[in-house]
């Protein structure tokens, strides 16, 4: 069973609509999906209906506001953690999502909303899901300066500082570089003439007037408006059953995730070993049983004290 559903979502700019869509049914189990970017799109989730039965798990696409299928305001005052956040919680009241049935999962960008939100909004939630993010940029930063740029050609390297030095993001060259140097090692571990149609779509229909401004020009550490966000030493506020996911060649450091999942009272952890920053598509043999068994595990907890 599958249905597309627009909500009306209000924000200090008016009233605007965002794009979701339901697949599949289930009373306890029930999964909104918060994509990257900041701007992307849930197409990165699509490989989720070839792993998730439609009776096992109730699952939620969402293109948040400014998103592809979503409405694109060109108000940049509303590309705000806060204003995201709030988001959130409007979609998932309308959807009719609370703690008996909640659980939400975050990827990159939407892993950092998805923790931001159970700060603010835990009592909603019934498990929490942080996929393929790290809980403090700078550290994420530090990893990319420290760990990932140092395996990559210097000439390379030296050539991208170039191009973000004038600030020439739209060259085809930064582009190109990144994509044959970094995004098929470290974002999804595919030759690029093999990486699936969904992920080239959502590439396609990324929001740059989003990404940029908040994320920065590339996966290679957050430069924008979130280059100082830090939620490490607030984790352990997070009491909600969590599952935090990374990967050995992510562009985030797994080691972080592994610590993260440690500060979380109820925390657990899973490092893909063959995935990276898109675990779900180059990793699924890992990425999706351990999804499934924590969703089962927090239920099965749940009904067993009911």
């Amino acid at each position: 069973m599958s249905d597309e559903r627009r909500i009306e979502v209000q924000t200090p700019k008016g009233t605007f609509s965002v794009w979701t869509r339901r697949v599949g049914e289930h009373p306890t189990k029930k999964l909104l999906l918060l994509h990257g970017g900041p701007g992307a799109t849930h197409e990165g989730f699509e490989i989720f209906e070839q792993y998730i039965p439609a009776d096992a798990v109730e699952l939620y696409y969402y293109d948040q506001l400014g998103s592809y299928r979503s409405d694109q305001p060109d108000e940049p005052e509303l590309w705000t953690v806060a204003r995201f956040v709030d988001e959130v919680e409007q979609v998932r009241s309308a959807l009719n999502l609370d703690a008996d049935n909640f659980y939400l999962l975050g990827q990159s960008w939407g892993g950092l909303l998805a923790m931001e939100y159970a700060l603010a909004h835990q009592q909603q939630l019934k498990g929490l899901i942080i996929s393929n993010m790290m809980s403090s940029a700078p550290d994420y930063g530090r990893y990319a300066e420290n760990v990932l740029m140092p395996s990559m050609d210097p000439a390379v390297v030296n050539e991208l500082k170039e191009l973000e030095a004038a600030e020439d993001y739209s060259n085809p060259r930064y582009e190109e570089l990144l994509m044959e140097h970094h995004y098929q090692y470290h974002v999804l571990r595919k030759p690029l003439d093999q990486w699936p149609a969904a992920v080239m779509r959502m590439i396609e229909h990324i929001n740059h007037g989003i990404y940029v401004p908040m994320q920065g020009p590339s996966e290679l550490g957050i430069r924008g408006t979130l280059a100082d966000w830090d939620r490490s030493e607030d984790l352990g506020r997070i009491t909600v059953p969590t599952l935090v996911i990374g990967a050995a060649h992510d562009t985030m450091d797994p080691a972080h995730m592994s610590w993260m999942a440690e500060q979380l009272p109820n925390g657990r952890s899973l490092i893909c070993p063959d995935g990276s920053h898109l675990a779900q598509y180059d990793d699924p043999e890992h990425y999706f049983p351990g999804l499934l068994r924590f969703i089962d595990d927090v239920d099965n907890s749940r009904r067993a004290k009911s």
